[in-house]
């Protein structure tokens, strides 16, 4: 695989000096977005400590497999570049939790990105992806996944290996049917298929989890069945979802109703009871009262 190199030809590298004022403040982060680099500085690569780097729109084509060397790093953003591919000494950082991969010209994960086990978002948005990464379905703890705006048509059969899955963000891809595999995903809370070619939707009240469903620009004219707890976004939601609100709001009321008239029944049953007991006779109730004698 091709690999940059960390340094320039000639004459050592040093750390450029926006790095060394962040770092003298003690924050194991560097802030490098928006600079114009050809490639990563090598010095940063050997700040073993650092914990977060954001290196996002600078324009950087690859990656010098140095960076392996942050064996700190937590979270690292390096959308908004023109990287091709995915260098393996990156799968190699063992604490990295977050990783932003969105708008390069990524087709595709190296194997070896399954390493990355420590790894619960994943944003890959805006890339060329035609085939659902393979790597990914051996990361069942990824908890966040962003794979909008690329161009995939199908999902593999064992996604639901990914077990951790919590949020699924799909808009933009070329779905033409509903993918069968999400229906057993029943563990996600936020499934994003916007602007794609649905013209169907199945029923998905069994995903007891699910929160948010965004299904907006496709060409279907309403919403799927959901469970009650479910905010859907759509073609025809707006109505549906006002719909619902009166259908709760009248079972609200209707359990508001019975729940009152259960508790009169008691309060009156309570009553008559009382009552039986104060009444029970003459000498019950001539028992509560003091005799002459005893005045």
């Amino acid at each position: 695989m091709r690999m940059g190199s960390g340094g320039s030809s000639g004459r050592e590298e040093r750390l450029p000096s926006v790095c060394e004022e962040q770092l003298s403040g003690g924050d194991q982060m560097l802030e490098l977005t928006g600079r114009h680099l050809k490639h990563l500085p090598g010095p940063v690569c050997a700040l073993s400590g650092l914990q977060k780097l954001y290196i996002s729109g600078t324009g950087i084509k690859e990656l010098p497999e140095e960076i392996e060397g942050l064996q700190e790093l937590r979270i690292l953003a390096l959308d908004f570049n023109k990287l091709e591919e995915v260098p393996e000494a990156l799968c190699r950082l063992p604490h990295l939790t977050r990783l932003y991969l969105g708008s390069n010209r990524l087709f595709g994960l190296p194997a070896e990105f399954s390493q990355l086990q420590t790894l619960r978002c994943l944003w890959i948005e805006s890339n060329y992806l035609y085939h659902f990464p393979r790597a990914l379905l051996q990361m069942p703890w990824l908890q966040s996944l962003q794979m909008g705006d690329n161009r995939l048509k199908t999902l593999p059969s064992s996604l639901p290996r990914m077990r951790g899955l919590r949020g699924l963000w799909l808009y933009g891809n070329r779905f033409e049917e509903f993918p069968k595999p999400l229906l057993r995903m029943t563990q996600l809370h936020i499934l994003d298929l916007d602007r794609n070619k649905l013209t169907e939707l199945p029923d998905l009240t069994h995903l007891r989890r699910l929160r948010v469903f965004s299904y907006d620009h496709n060409p279907v004219e309403a919403p799927p069945s959901v469970a009650d707890t479910v905010m859907v976004v759509g073609e025809g939601a707006q109505e549906f979802l006002e719909a619902r609100e009166e259908r709760l709001q009248k079972l609200r009321e209707q359990e508001r109703e019975e729940q009152e008239e259960n508790e009169s029944e008691a309060l009156q049953a309570n009553m008559k009871n009382d009552s039986s007991v104060l009444d029970d006779g003459e000498g019950s109730y001539s028992a509560l009262e003091c005799s002459p004698e005893e005045t």
